[in-house]
């Protein structure tokens, strides 16, 4: 009974070992061809998927530690995953630390929300507005039926521009309490998938912009970002870059935005995505990581975080930041307005 039990066990070891193996083997293809994103959009959507790729690498390379013959194969495969997923943390910077002072920096708050184009609960996302207090509301995927909606916050959000689009999904747009610098140059750009405004925040303008990036590969996000790279590039020097890239901070797409527009991460969000109607829960864990506010110039971050489900498939995003005493000038941004 024994030696039959031993025999089995052997033979499955004949088998699992060579299949873990190899399945291991071939999830670390796709893991590697993501770094390099820079030679083919095809890699870096790759990239996207770069710790669920690190972690399914390891799950299938763990059991093979316990079986003499295979863990070299196992401890490789384990130790590519985590530094794969070690590397992710690379990317985003530093939340700033309060400072106590005589005479305290006013606080702001920015709320981003890709708003889902046909959401159910539209209540629920105006509602979240009102209790966050956001002086500034960056939206994607305004649809018709969002410009209605939104319609019921003009009293408190009165200084807006909203992007129409030509796909269904919608423009963006960005909404504010505090008044536009420059009303006439709020623009909206690359047929509504991007807008820009100056907004006047206690005595010091600052550039705001909402941006909502195509599918990666085999879609035409590479090209979207070398239509709206001019654009970043004469974002000013003080400024917020907040939108939906459909990119992880760590893919070549992410890192082209912030190049353009000289803009850095405060602090990695975490994952903000995930296809409903799977549970929020597991979108906060396994989601993808494609909701982004990049900061520059005299923004000082003190705290991102993400807010509560709204009935969209994207988790809301809250930056709380202050603006460090100077005095340049924001330049006035001249652009075709298609509203």
């Amino acid at each position: 009974m024994e030696a039959g039990g031993a025999s089995k066990s052997r033979g499955h070891r004949r088998w699992i070992c060579p299949l873990l193996a190899v399945s291991a083997m071939f999830a670390t293809l796709p893991l590697v061809a993501g770094y390099w994103g820079a030679l083919h959009p095809v890699f870096d959507a790759l990239a996207h998927f770069r710790l669920h790729l690190a972690a399914l690498v390891a799950i299938l390379a763990l059991p093979l530690l316990f079986f003499r013959g295979w863990r070299q194969i196992g401890l490789t495969a384990l130790i590519l995953s985590v530094a794969a997923a070690g590397s992710t943390s690379l990317y985003g910077g530093k939340l700033a630390e309060a400072v106590a002072s005589d005479t305290p920096s006013a606080r702001y708050r920015l709320l981003h929300l890709n708003l889902r184009y046909d959401n159910a609960t539209p209540k629920a996302v105006l509602s979240l507005i009102g209790r966050s207090n956001a002086d500034i509301v960056t939206l994607n995927e305004v649809s018709d039926m969002w410009r209605t909606e939104l319609a019921f916050i003009d009293g408190a959000y009165s200084h807006r521009i909203v992007c129409r689009a030509r796909a269904f999904i919608g423009g963006v747009a960005v909404l504010s309490r505090r008044p536009f610098r420059h009303p006439a140059a709020a623009a909206c750009h690359d047929r509504g998938s991007m807008a820009t405004a100056s907004i006047s925040l206690g005595g010091n303008t600052i550039t705001v912009a909402a941006l909502h990036l195509g599918w990666p590969w085999p879609f035409d996000q590479h090209e979207h970002v070398n239509r709206v790279y001019p654009v970043l590039e004469t974002l000013g020097p003080t400024a917020i870059l907040a939108g939906d890239f459909n990119a992880s901070p760590w893919s070549v797409t992410a890192r082209r935005v912030e190049a353009a527009g000289e803009l850095t991460a405060p602090r990695l969000v975490g994952p903000t995505w995930l296809k409903r109607p799977l549970p929020d829960l597991l979108r906060r864990y396994a989601g993808l990581p494609i909701d982004h506010v990049l900061t520059k110039g005299r923004v000082r971050a003190l705290s991102i975080e993400r807010l509560e489900d709204v009935g969209s498939d994207h988790l809301p995003v809250l930056l709380t930041f202050e603006i460090e005493p100077g005095s340049e000038e924001q330049p006035v941004l001249q652009a075709k307005t298609e509203r």
